[in-house]
């Protein structure tokens, strides 16, 4: 049995300079330096085709998306740093969720997605850093099964919020951040982890 949850830490961005992956390597940093198990994942290194019936119909899921599906798997708690597109959910995030979702023989629906503890935060240059976008992507994980907290950080004027080095400028806004991971890691460290997630874990690490 596993002692401590992993946890897969992601932002719904590919953008190379994305404000989300910043904030997103500044949460895995915390939860690292507090002795958890981290995944750092970034979307771009897993490119999908956007969703289509008949692709899956006639070829399957693509490759990437099986690949994501299975990284949901191996892990107990997801924390997702999601961009605000026209205040909703980034159409790659979107996509990404879509293709996870989709049945396997001999599984259980949305085997990936249920029970996992999300976490979720945004970064964005609007004085409403990305919350709008948020209440979409908080709709979507808790319709699919997810268990996502109530507490969430969003980061306004994000374009000038962090330094050269990728570091949050405001004291105040790091502080929460801390407290928030380690709010995270307690929270999820007490909900047990759900068999199927146990052995996806056992064989993504072998």
């Amino acid at each position: 049995m596993l002692t401590k949850p992993k946890f897969l830490v992601f932002a719904g961005s590919t953008r190379k300079d994305s404000y989300n992956k910043k904030l997103a390597k500044l949460a895995e940093k915390i939860l690292l330096e507090n002795q958890s198990e981290v995944t750092y994942l970034d979307l771009r290194d897993l490119p999908m085709p956007i969703y289509d019936g008949d692709l899956e119909a006639e070829e399957g899921i693509p490759a990437n998306a099986m690949r994501f599906r299975d990284m949901l798997k191996a892990h107990h708690a997801l924390l997702i740093c999601a961009p605000e597109y026209n205040s909703s959910i980034s159409g790659v995030l979107k996509n990404a969720i879509d293709w996870a979702s989709r049945p396997i023989k001999g599984e259980p629906p949305l085997m990936c997605f249920k029970g996992k503890i999300v976490n979720l935060m945004s970064a964005s240059p609007s004085k409403w850093g990305g919350l709008r976008g948020l209440v979409t992507v908080r709709s979507i994980l808790g319709n699919i099964g997810c268990i996502v907290l109530p507490d969430q950080l969003c980061i306004p004027f994000a374009d000038k919020a962090f330094n050269e080095s990728g570091l949050l400028m405001d004291k105040d806004i790091n502080g929460i951040l801390e407290k928030i991971c380690q709010d995270y890691i307690k929270i999820a460290a007490k909900i047990s982890l759900p068999d199927h997630c146990i052995e996806a874990t056992q064989a993504f690490t072998k």
